[in-house]
């Protein structure tokens, strides 16, 4: 008799589909982070710090990066279960430059490898498109190039210096630290709902940033591409006119403590919307670091006064509190979004003023540090995140939706001069 060929059980199949699911999602953003740990150390000979002095070279380095490779389940009727991951690693190099101090700093992610094209699943979360339709619901992938940029801090004084920065991809100077360098959101692997009032241009395709620093005031200004990224998540740059402009005042009142208040023009950033916003944001941040740990927090509000259709506000409040192998944080914010937006799934998208409704999302996780392998930082963790929704985004969305994850957390090697947090383009290394 010839030997069976019946096909394996539903099970197997299922097994075998869910592990080449968790691979594809994981692997990627791993290999990512092993080559940017790797480059780190074949640059440094004592790989125990990554921030120093390579051998004769004038150069100063420094390293960063995370993976949250995360298990997501979210109930209502918008609601499901997905695994992804998420990362960024990041690379800056520091010098000597004249009479002044030049930094070059670059950023990639492989989202778009390890979420898919739309990126992953966040109720109520709104912005960017895919495919001439707005992504709702979803939060979206970053492009592979986040940052690639050049900035010469000239001292004009004992007190006072002045800072020229320029980007293909950049920061703009405007909103308080972008999400996933702030310590107040360092184990959250979800972006804020408020991430398109506050802090999205932290990726644009085209910025020039002037900066003056005397003691604890800082004063930026940039011009800039405010388009979001384009579908394709792969090329480099997406090029386009400087034609949008912004303004950032810092005050870092203590060693713990620092205020942030900006406002800009931002020219049809939306594909769909064809319409121009006024972006006015405002925050403070405090950070202590401890002996095993730091605690930080961020309390920050926005509002976009957008052409056509009305303005539209959000408020944040997020703190972390890390404390040897334990780390909690939560995050608290209320976000006015377009209605019909969400209610439709971007299918009906009006350029009229619109009608506008307020989500409310409170999230507490998390986080317990495992053993360390070759000095990369570990962790599992968990979060859940409950919604307050609207009378009109109930037949959507639910009464009470709310959102579990649990995920792995890691972190490549810390080095003496601590992560990448609380920084930003023009001024990231003077405060």
């Amino acid at each position: 008799m010839l030997p069976s060929s019946k096909a394996p059980p539903a099970c197997t199949r299922n097994s075998r589909r869910g592990a080449r699911n968790v691979a594809r999602h994981l692997l990627p953003a791993v290999a990512l982070l092993l080559l940017n740990a790797a480059i780190a150390r074949g640059q440094d000979p004592e790989p125990h710090d990554h921030a120093n002095r390579v051998g004769p070279s004038p150069w100063t380095l420094m390293y960063d990066g995370v993976l949250f490779a995360t298990y997501s389940h979210q109930t209502g009727p918008r609601g499901v279960d997905e695994f992804v991951s998420t990362d960024w690693v990041m690379g800056m190099g520091m010098r000597q430059a004249g009479p002044g101090l030049l930094t070059v700093a670059t950023m990639a992610s492989l989202d778009r490898a390890t979420t898919g094209p739309r990126g992953y699943r966040e109720l109520f979360q709104v912005g960017e498109t895919y495919h001439f339709l707005p992504l709702t619901d979803r939060q979206h992938p970053h492009d592979l190039l986040m940052q690639a940029s050049i900035a010469w801090r000239i001292p004009l004084t004992d007190r006072t210096s002045i800072t020229f920065a320029g980007a293909p991809v950049g920061e703009a100077a405007l909103g308080p630290v972008a999400f996933m360098h702030r310590a107040s959101a360092a184990e959250n692997p979800v972006a804020p709902l408020s991430h398109h009032t506050l802090d999205s241009t932290h990726i644009s395709m085209g910025v020039i940033t002037v900066g003056v620093d005397r003691g604890p005031l800082v004063i930026e200004s940039s011009v800039f591409n405010s388009a979001e990224p384009d579908d394709n998540r792969w090329d480099l740059v997406d090029f386009g006119p400087l034609d949008s402009w912004s303004a950032r005042v810092w005050y870092k009142a203590s060693a713990s403590w620092e205020f942030q208040g900006s406002h800009g023009f931002l020219k049809n950033p939306e594909t769909l919307e064809f319409a121009h916003i006024r972006r006015t944001t405002g925050s403070a941040s405090w950070f202590k670091p401890g002996a095993k740990g730091f605690t930080a927090a961020t309390f920050a509000f926005g509002q976009n006064n957008k052409e056509f259709h009305g303005t539209f506000r959000a408020a944040l409040a997020e703190a972390t509190r890390r404390q040897g192998d334990l780390s909690f944080y939560g995050r608290l914010e209320g976000v006015q979004v377009e209605t019909q937006l969400l209610q439709t799934q971007g299918r009906f998208h009006s350029h009229t003023l619109v009608p506008k409704d307020l989500v409310t999302a409170g999230t507490f996780g998390g986080v317990i540090d495992v053993p360390q392998w070759r000095r990369f930082e570990a962790g599992i963790g968990a979060e859940f995140t409950s919604y307050v929704v609207p009378d009109a985004l109930r037949a959507t969305h639910g009464d009470h939706p709310v959102s579990f994850r649990l995920f792995l957390r890691i972190r490549p090697p810390a080095g003496s001069m601590g992560r990448m947090w609380n920084m930003r383009m023009a001024g990231a290394m003077h405060h």
